[in-house]
């Protein structure tokens, strides 16, 4: 498939149709969430600020939680016969520079008919995500809106009795002469990423709570780089690097086939503000500049590689680490009467490894679980909205808790030389860490005392 060919979404709906769901953002999680509600039987709109092709920064690796949801609406297919690089590994780097290769447990994802791991562009997996996604959207009656701007969120009612009942926006985008249009709906999922107006609206204007916190938000710098010295070929391992200038965030190398690398570095807001980083950088550009010219781990990988022009970007990620003392639901408030958020918008990346996919294409099936469009034809009800804000949690959260209690560890140096200095001997370290990349409940036991006695120090 010819991912720079315009994609053909058909006939724009009237302004002032009503749908069953309305979705806002077209990114995996959104086009997963129309997908799964027009699967459902529900009449979806789904609408998206930008058209394909288009580019999405991250870091481009997509692991197993992604591809089993991928694999279900008949995009993994898709994938399968695009370029790509598979991970079967992944190295991690401490300060020090002492370094671990994990291997992905592979059978544990042949037993699903999956790789081990994918990386590839989001460009182009977001294309995919989106063509297949939007074909299921119109073939069950539903229609999708690219360049369309959503410039308002409409609400009924005040305070707790407020329902959010649809959308305004600009179609041709909001400073353009294009033509204003409403839509209507008993249901609205926000997937508009990390300010996606959904939840701004839920959170900021119906609820009065916080949106954004600095501890939970992850800045991210992202380049494309030919020719990176041990990384060419089209299956290998992708890497991370937890060092002086970057932790508690860490440094990336990922390969996304045909010879090209994702470069990378993110960090916790709050720890980039500080601005206590060698030399006194305070923008990750500049820090991720030094690493490729400088850093005398990293520079000679650089000497013969080039950067690919227009590659340079940066973005923001939502951590779902847990709040204390929340005002609500955990990690802050994703639905309300009339609405639900996914993904980023909901603010569900993971804190350790800052992955986003999986969990935004695990919320979108979710909300399809919740909204039956003949039990909510008048609207969808709050009740509905706190009992899947509290699933949601339940299924993810002890994953995301333990993912923050990873993450806080990488603040101690010391600590991580020695863990990944360690890993690298004893085979059962490594076999720890591959299960805990495979399975989040695994995790659990790296905060049990005799499990961590047992391995860590007894010979």
């Amino acid at each position: 498939m010819d991912i720079t060919k315009p994609i053909d979404t058909g006939e724009i709906p009237s302004s002032g149709s009503h749908f069953d769901v309305i979705v806002v953002g077209g990114g995996p999680g959104g086009s997963a969430a129309a997908a799964y509600n027009a699967l459902n039987g529900s009449r979806v709109l789904l609408v998206e600020k930008d058209t394909w092709p288009r580019d999405k920064i991250c870091g481009d690796a997509v692991g197993g939680k992604s591809l089993s949801h991928a694999k279900e609406l008949g995009v993994l297919q898709l994938v399968d016969e695009s370029p790509h690089y598979v991970v079967d590994s992944i190295l991690f780097g401490s300060a020090n520079g002492s370094e671990v290769r994990v291997m992905l447990p592979k059978e544990a994802y042949e037993k699903q008919g999956l790789q081990s791991g994918y990386a590839l562009p989001r460009e182009q997996f977001d294309y995919l995500m989106f063509y297949r996604c939007q074909q299921i959207v119109r073939e069950n009656g539903g229609s999708v809106i690219q360049g369309f701007s959503v410039t308002k969120v409409m609400v009924e009612g005040e305070s707790i009795d407020a329902k959010i009942t649809g959308v305004g926006g600009r179609f041709g985008g909001p400073r353009s002469e294009g033509e204003d249009m409403e839509f209507t709906s008993a249901l609205t999922i926000g997937a508009g990423g990390f300010n996606c107006p959904v939840s701004r609206k839920i959170t900021l204007d119906v609820f009065d709570e916080p949106h954004r916190d600095d501890d939970h938000f992850c800045g991210g710098y992202r380049e494309y780089w030919e020719n990176v010295e041990g990384l060419d070929g089209e299956e290998g391992p992708i890497e991370i690097h937890f060092i002086d200038e970057v932790i508690p965030g860490y440094f990336w190398l990922f390969p996304v086939g045909k010879g090209i690398v994702n470069v990378g570095i993110g960090m916790l807001v709050s720890e980039e503000k500080k601005g206590k980083r060698k030399g006194s950088w305070r923008g990750l550009k500049k820090t991720q500049q030094w690493l490729i010219n400088d850093h005398p781990r990293f520079k000679h990988r650089f000497a013969n590689s080039k950067m690919i022009p227009g590659s340079a970007k940066g973005w923001q990620l939502p951590f779902g680490s847990p709040r204390k003392n929340p005002p609500s639901f955990q990690p802050r408030r994703g639905a309300m009467a009339g609405a639900m958020t996914v993904g980023d918008a909901a603010s569900l990346v993971d804190p350790f490894s800052g992955e986003g996919i999986g969990n935004a294409l695990l919320s979108a099936k979710m909300t399809s679980k919740y909204f039956d469009k003949k039990v909510h034809s008048d609207g969808f009800p709050a009740n509905a909205a706190d009992a899947y804000m509290e699933e949601l949690w339940g299924v993810l959260g002890k994953e995301l808790s333990n993912s923050t209690k990873l993450q806080k560890m990488m603040k101690w140096k010391r600590l991580t030389n020695w863990f990944i200095k360690k890993a690298n001997k004893k085979e059962e370290i490594g076999k720890m860490m591959s299960e805990m990349i495979a399975s989040k409940d695994a995790q659990t036991e790296l905060w049990n005392p005799w499990f961590l006695f047992r391995t860590l120090i007894l010979p």
